[in-house]
C-alpha cells in the first residue's frame, strides 16, 4: 500500500468534484475546492475520521467495501478505479456493477452520424448516451430521471399505449432483453442496482416473469423495426448493434434504406428535432 500516493490521488479527486455533481448545496462558505472531507465519507458510508487519515497518508489499508464507496463517492471512472485498488495495495476484480461511463470517442461517433439515430446501452439496457435523430425518433432522454431512460423497465412497466415508442417488435424486444439481463445477472451477481431492478421487474409484471422462469441466456438480434412516430408516422429502419466489450455496453444504430418514405422521415425528424409538432399551440 503506497499511503502517500493514495493520499494525494484522493485528495485531487476530491477537490475536482462540485457540490452539484452529487446533489449537494455549495454553501455561502465554501473555502475548499470540490467537496469537503466529511461529505466524501459521508457518501462513502464511511466515518469522516477514517477518511481523513487515509488523505493525511496515515490510514489503515482499506477493505475493498471502502475503495467501493470511494469509488462511488468520487465517481471515478474504470481506470481510476483500477489505479485506487493498486495503490491500496488490493488488485481490483471484475467490476461490482455495469459500467455506465461511456468512452468520448463513442460520443464522438454518435454525433457523427447524423443521417442515423444511435444510443449508448449499458448493460442493463440503460440508455447512457444518445445523438440528437435518436432524441427526435424516440424521445428526449435529457427530460427524463436516469430511472426513466432504462428500456427494459419502460418495455414491462411503462405507460399502456406508450411502452416502446410504437415499436413494431415489442415482444420480441422484451424476450430479448429479458434474456441478456438474465445474462448480465450472471455477470454482475453482488451489483445492487442490477439486484433491484430485476427484483422490480419480477414484482411488477407477470410477463417479465413468466420469461424469466424460462432461463434463457441467448437472444437472436432484431434486424429491423418500425417506429409509430406521432409526427412523421411509421419510421422503418434497419437496426445494427456494436458490441463495445470493454464496457459491457452496446451502440445501437438505426438507419432507413435509401430512397424510402422512412429516409424522407428521419431527414424529417432532424429537422424538427423533438418539438411536438403534434401539439396545437
Amino acid at each position: 500500500m503506497d499511503r502517500r500516493q493514495l493520499a494525494g490521488f484522493l485528495r485531487s479527486r476530491r477537490e475536482r468534484i462540485t457540490p452539484a455533481d452529487v446533489g449537494l448545496p455549495a454553501g455561502p462558505r465554501r473555502r475548499t475546492p470540490g467537496l469537503r472531507r466529511e461529505e466524501v465519507a459521508q457518501l462513502a458510508f464511511i466515518s469522516t475520521e477514517y477518511y481523513t487519515r487515509l488523505e493525511q497518508a496515515r490510514g489503515p489499508r482499506p477493505s475493498r467495501e471502502v475503495l467501493a464507496g470511494l469509488t462511488r463517492a468520487l465517481r471515478l471512472s474504470d481506470v481510476e478505479r483500477d489505479h485506487l485498488h493498486h495503490l491500496a495495495g488490493a488488485p481490483p476484480g471484475p467490476p461490482p456493477g455495469p459500467s455506465r461511463e461511456v468512452r468520448p470517442s463513442i460520443l464522438a461517433l454518435l454525433h457523427r452520424l447524423p443521417q442515423a439515430a444511435a444510443i449508448v446501452l449499458s448493460a442493463t439496457y440503460e440508455v447512457l448516451a444518445w445523438n440528437d435523430l435518436a432524441a427526435a425518433l424516440m424521445e428526449d432522454f435529457s427530460a427524463l430521471p436516469r430511472r426513466d431512460r432504462n428500456l427494459v423497465r419502460r418495455a414491462f412497466l411503462g405507460p399502456a399505449g406508450r411502452r416502446m415508442y410504437g415499436v413494431s417488435d415489442v415482444e420480441e424486444f422484451s424476450a430479448s432483453a429479458v434474456r441478456n439481463l438474465r445474462a448480465t445477472a450472471g455477470r454482475y451477481p453482488d451489483d445492487p442496482e442490477v439486484t433491484a431492478l430485476i427484483r422490480e421487474l419480477l414484482d411488477g409484471s407477470e410477463d417479465f416473469a413468466r420469461l424469466w422462469a424460462a432461463h434463457d441466456v441467448c437472444a437472436a438480434p432484431s434486424l429491423c423495426k418500425t417506429f409509430r412516430h406521432p409526427v412523421v408516422g411509421p419510421v422503418s429502419v434497419n437496426c445494427d448493434v456494436l458490441d463495445i466489450s470493454d464496457r459491457d455496453q452496446q451502440v445501437v444504430i438505426y438507419t432507413a434504406d435509401p430512397g424510402t418514405p422512412s429516409e424522407n422521415a428521419l431527414r424529417l425528424l432532424s429537422v424538427v428535432g423533438t418539438q411536438r409538432m403534434d401539439v396545437p399551440l
